[in-house]
């Protein structure tokens, strides 16, 4: 069966200093030797999570776009992560999925979290992104979506039995509310029995807001495959798709699930 080796990047970030983040992050990037697929970056990693889009944001012929390009090509891999986009006069917190051939993907966030403002600031999106790698099929998500467990969903399908196998979210998410972190993406993977990766930063924002990271790789039964709290760490899995399999026809779950519409 297929395998898929990813790459989880816990890291700190320096405050709206692009500059300083993308050559912290390009190092460890080109410091990976083990054999990886897919490299995962956190919400915002090239300015943290900034209410300033009008100075931080970017088009998506910008510098960072074309940094992620350049990266991904060199390390023949997959760079996700989010950051401030413009287009079309509107500012968007936008997921980049960039391919080594220098095509791309992308997501912008659908649930702007307006504790902080971010609905003031930014667009939200009305799509979801699920991408293919290797006969995977993955859902890309950013950090306050975790909260609605409606738009990850998993679509009954009585011909493939599911819509994806991973549901990925990248984020800026408080150490205030990390057991909310933890418990959500736990409870996403058992309800879409799938793998759930979440990558979240550590340390202290612009804000002085703490990130406790709490990054995480669950199993499709809930089992905590990988969880680092508090420190920079890279972390290389192999994912089977053979345990996703196994689980939905072992526990057919999905079938009695209820058919709805998201509007």
């Amino acid at each position: 069966m297929s395998s898929l080796h990813f790459t989880i990047i816990q890291t700190s970030l320096f405050w709206e200093d692009k500059g300083a983040n993308l050559d912290k992050l390009g190092q460890k990037i080109r410091s990976i030797q083990e054999p990886t697929e897919i490299i995962v970056l956190p919400e915002m990693f090239n300015t943290g999570f900034s209410m300033q889009p009008t100075i931080m944001g970017e088009n998506m012929e910008g510098p960072t776009v074309d940094w992620m390009r350049r990266l991904s090509a060199e390390k023949k891999a997959i760079i996700t992560g989010s950051l401030i986009i413009e287009e079309n006069g509107k500012y968007y917190n936008r997921l980049i999925w960039m391919l080594p051939n220098g095509q791309l993907g992308y997501y912008d966030k659908r649930h702007l979290f307006a504790f902080a403002g971010e609905d003031q600031h930014y667009s939200p999106g009305n799509k979801r992104l699920i991408a293919s790698v290797k006969g995977w099929k993955i859902n890309l998500q950013i950090c306050y979506d975790l909260r609605f467990p409606v738009w990850a969903r998993q679509q009954k399908n009585e011909e493939t039995q599911k819509e994806y196998d991973v549901l990925l979210y990248v984020a800026n998410w408080p150490e205030k509310r990390n057991h909310a972190w933890k418990t959500l993406l736990t409870a996403r993977a058992i309800e879409n029995q799938c793998f759930t990766i979440g990558v979240n930063r550590v340390g202290l924002d612009g804000h002085n807001i703490a990130h406790s990271g709490d990054s995480m790789i669950v199993g499709p039964l809930g089992e905590i495959l990988y969880h680092c709290a508090y420190e920079e760490d890279m972390f290389h899995i192999r994912l089977e798709k053979e345990e996703v399999n196994n689980t939905r026809a072992q526990f057919p779950f999905w079938k009695d699930a209820d058919d709805f519409t998201i509007l």
